[in-house]
């Protein structure tokens, strides 16, 4: 998520939590082991039951991270396990610390390596992150101008790397929100409500990976893409115009199928439809300056 300071980006990451589903037992069990390993276990909760919200403060150290010590343990993403792991000002953290993402993000483990051996925790997260489009925050900004020059906008924005940029799925603007919206009365959709569709989208993709070792769309690799992810002729144009047009690459491929695929078990369709397609389209980056 990009924008403005005070639009809404932490809020919105924090709510999170709120429309994931339950944690199953196999789930529970997998994250319990990795908070007992962490020492990070409740005396009051031995069974961790709800999906793991992690929020590490920029300046964490590296160790703190990925895991790791002179007694190895496992680190934030590691204890974001089968969870959320927020990066707030993404752009503040190390440049060493955000190429080190990119691993997890694919393989969903960490490998840490030591002179008496390697060790391996799981680390199959969601990864929420947000940044302000500039030093001062306010570029692109409808109400408030800016005051960073175009090199000082571009080098802040080059923080993040493009390789680590193609491995987020969906990326958001978050504009300034009106007075109009903020003095409203009217209340928005509850989470409940919310996370009745998410679970519903949940079950689909049980049942579509019951005879797999695969649980949730996220986990398809190219050969469950092309079984599960069929699209039709008018999706397939639009795709390839959208990969010429935006230079995108075969991972982002992959990633917009598997998006459209999840966005299509929300909708309760049993097809991808072109409508899918041109919304997980719109949610990858733009090229940037």
């Amino acid at each position: 998520m990009s924008g403005p300071p005070g639009a809404g980006k932490t809020l919105i990451a924090r709510s999170m939590p709120g429309i994931l589903p339950k944690l199953t037992i196999e789930e529970a069990l997998d994250v319990t082991r990795i908070y007992s390993v962490a020492d990070a276990l409740s005396p009051d909760e031995p069974l961790v039951r709800h999906r793991p919200f992690r929020a590490p403060h920029h300046t964490v150290s590296y160790a703190g991270l990925v895991g790791g010590g002179r007694w190895p343990k496992p680190g934030e993403i590691s204890l974001a396990h089968r969870g959320v792991l927020f990066l707030d000002e993404l752009p503040e953290f190390g440049n060493r610390m955000l190429e080190m993402l990119r691993q997890p993000l694919e393989d969903k483990i960490v490998a840490i390596s030591r002179s008496a051996g390697s060790l391996t925790y799981p680390a199959n997260f969601t990864l929420i992150a947000s940044m302000n489009p500039c030093p001062c925050g306010y570029f692109g900004d409808s109400v408030k101008e800016c005051t960073c020059s175009i090199a000082m906008v571009k080098a802040y924005q080059k923080k993040i790397s493009g390789p680590l940029m193609d491995r987020i799925d969906i990326h958001v603007e978050v504009p300034r929100v009106p007075f109009e919206k903020l003095s409203s009365q009217r209340t928005g959709e509850p989470s409940a409500k919310v996370r009745e569709r998410v679970e519903r989208a949940r079950a689909i993709q049980r049942e579509r990976f019951k005879d797999t070792t695969l649980q949730t769309n996220a986990d398809m690799g190219p050969a469950e893409i092309r079984k599960f992810c069929p699209i039709d002729e008018t999706s397939t144009n639009l795709l390839k115009a959208a990969m010429q047009q935006m230079q995108l690459s075969a991972r982002a491929y992959h990633r917009i199928l598997k998006l459209a695929r999840t966005i299509a078990d929300l909708a309760g369709s049993e097809q991808i439809q072109t409508v899918h397609v041109a919304e997980a389209i719109q949610y990858r980056p733009r090229l940037r300056m």
